[in-house]
């Protein structure tokens, strides 16, 4: 009787079109390309493209939502600090956007998986793997006021049930309120231009 064969291991892996081949479950910074994220993100939707308008609100766009709001909120952050920013989701690229609810049904488990790849994407663009608490926390708190207004001005909250869930936004400057009080979606091109060109910024700083 031949020996049975051995089930091969699931393909963990996904295809760039850059030629990359990024492993999932065990990353490496030098299978990780900005051109591949700023791509990816720019045709992620956020909110399950559950808003208005006649283009998707892109998780590349939220990003650089997020960069603007956390400079405006601390001006004399560095530019690694605000590269931070601008890619607190860049795993998205791969993994997508999961709402929050499906977040906590999952489980611990799952941010687990996003941590390794952020780490990996942090490695890659001379980024420590973990970072600091209270650059975390600030990242964090800026991430919640741009879902405030993503939620009001594009995923049909109310401002009361918005408030509820994220909270009052505060420690704007009036220009970049009024902006994100305008706030609606950009064709992907366009955002995925706008993306590359701010992470060039940052990171050439």
């Amino acid at each position: 009787m031949s020996e049975a064969r051995k089930p091969q291991r699931p393909r963990a892996w996904q295809r760039m079109l850059s030629g990359r081949r990024l492993d999932l479950l065990d990353p490496s910074p030098d299978d990780i390309e900005i051109a591949d994220i700023a791509h990816g993100l720019a045709r992620v939707a956020r909110w399950n493209g559950q808003t208005v308008g006649e283009h998707a609100f892109s998780v590349a766009e939220h990003t650089l939502t997020v960069e603007a709001i956390f400079s405006d909120r601390a001006p004399g952050c560095s530019d690694a600090e605000a590269l931070a920013a601008l890619l607190h989701d860049a795993p998205e690229y791969v993994i997508g956007d999961l709402i929050s609810p499906f977040k906590t049904a999952i489980g611990l488990d799952y941010k687990a998986f996003e941590l390794r790849i952020l780490g990996a994407i942090h490695e890659r663009f001379g980024l420590p793997a973990t970072l600091p608490p209270h650059l975390t926390d600030a990242i964090k708190s800026a991430d919640t006021i741009a879902a405030y207004y993503e939620a009001t001005r594009l995923a049909g909250f109310s401002q009361p049930e918005a408030r509820l869930y994220f909270g009052q936004p505060d420690g704007l400057s009036p220009a970049l309120t009024q902006k994100l009080e305008r706030l609606s979606a950009s064709p992907t091109e366009e955002v995925e231009r706008r993306f590359l060109a701010r992470f060039e910024v940052l990171y050439r700083a």
